[in-house]
């Protein structure tokens, strides 16, 4: 038995020696000292041998398994080693080469003009409201003085929503402008308020390359005692300037809107105007159209629960919308809605 255990050990360190791999060493493992090698078979004819023989046996296995063992471990360093060695002559890294740019997300004009509408307002000590998209006939037109029978009803063309309020409420509609909130807070937070109101609004119209369906605005209201539209003049004043970074000026013209009286057209300075050359946008008449604005109706104050014998107030709304097109010198409306990449990796 002691020949046989000999020339097993033989032929395992031959076999190791030969292993080309470590899928190689661990099958020549396996064959040789797992628990069903070569050597296991010596361990179960123990069970029959006298006790000077198992000594005697018992000493050789050991040994014969010790050296195998010792011996696999020894191949499988080199081996670890050459194919480490082979990994870096194949994959190996120049680490002098610059890295790739991270990828950077693009803020979509409409949103960068909100947030700064919404800055410049807040600083001159406007809060910021939100309110619903989907509102009652009675927000939407009543309580702005436009009753069901008012002729301004066939000014905006409205989405109604067949669902039945109750009967003060009339119908939902989806909000044709963000006028609603002044009644919304005038009733929650009465007198003195100012305000500015943004968001989107809908309007059942064709599309083309200055209307859509859906657009944003900003509505703006103050309401305190002894106000009057020299106030709204210098706000709008300090407000286009650190928006265009540049001084601008504003002029007024009589309007029609059925919650102000007076109301008025507001004109810009035309921000793209430049000194000697004609200019595409106002045609050389040094001014465009903005927004419409004027003192708050005082029946829209007996509407949100204020009394207009004792406060005053202007409102005022222009299109969020039109106001990025113009900073960003975008020609189509259609392009802020599409979602495409390509627009937006432009801001």
């Amino acid at each position: 038995m002691t020949q046989d255990l000999e020339i097993v050990l033989k032929d395992g360190l031959a076999a190791i020696d030969k292993a080309a791999n470590l899928t190689d060493l661990e099958e020549t493992e396996k064959e040789y000292i797992g628990r069903k090698g070569k050597l296991s078979e010596f361990f179960k004819k123990m069970g029959a041998a006298t006790p000077e023989e198992k000594k005697e046996l018992g000493q050789a296995l050991n040994k014969v398994k010790t050296e195998l063992e010792e011996k696999v471990e020894s191949k499988r360093s080199l081996l670890k080693k050459a194919e480490l060695a082979e990994k870096l002559e194949k994959e190996w890294i120049d680490v002098t080469l610059p890295g790739e740019k991270p990828k950077y997300g693009h803020v979509h004009p409409l949103t960068q003009v909100y947030k700064d509408v919404e800055q410049i307002f807040g600083q001159m000590g406007f809060a910021v409201v939100d309110g619903p998209e989907v509102e009652s006939e009675y927000y939407n037109f009543e309580a702005l003085n436009i009753p069901e029978t008012h002729p301004a009803r066939d000014m905006q063309d409205t989405f109604f929503i067949d669902k039945a309020a109750d009967e003060k409420h009339r119908r939902l509609v989806l909000r044709t402008h963000t006028s609603p909130n002044q009644i919304r807070s005038m009733e929650t937070y009465g007198a003195p308020l100012r305000i500015i109101v943004p968001g989107r609004v809908f309007r059942y119209e064709a599309t083309d390359a200055t209307h859509e369906t859906t657009f944003d605005q900003v509505e703006g209201l103050l309401i305190d005692k002894d106000i009057s539209l020299a106030d709204l003049k210098g706000i709008m004043v300090e407000f286009l300037s650190r928006l265009f970074g540049k001084d601008m000026k504003v002029r007024f013209r009589p309007g029609y809107f059925p919650f102000v009286e007076p109301g008025i057209e507001l004109d810009i300075s035309c921000p793209f105007c430049k000194v000697n050359e004609p200019c595409k946008v106002c045609k050389g008449q040094r001014y465009i159209e903005f927004m419409g604005a004027g003192m708050v109706h005082p029946k829209v104050l007996e509407y949100g629960g204020i009394d207009p014998n004792e406060y005053q107030g202007w409102a005022f709304g222009f299109g969020l919308t039109r106001l990025a097109m113009m900073k960003y010198k975008i020609d189509d409306i259609r392009h802020l809605l599409s979602g495409d990449l390509r627009f937006n990796k432009q801001f």
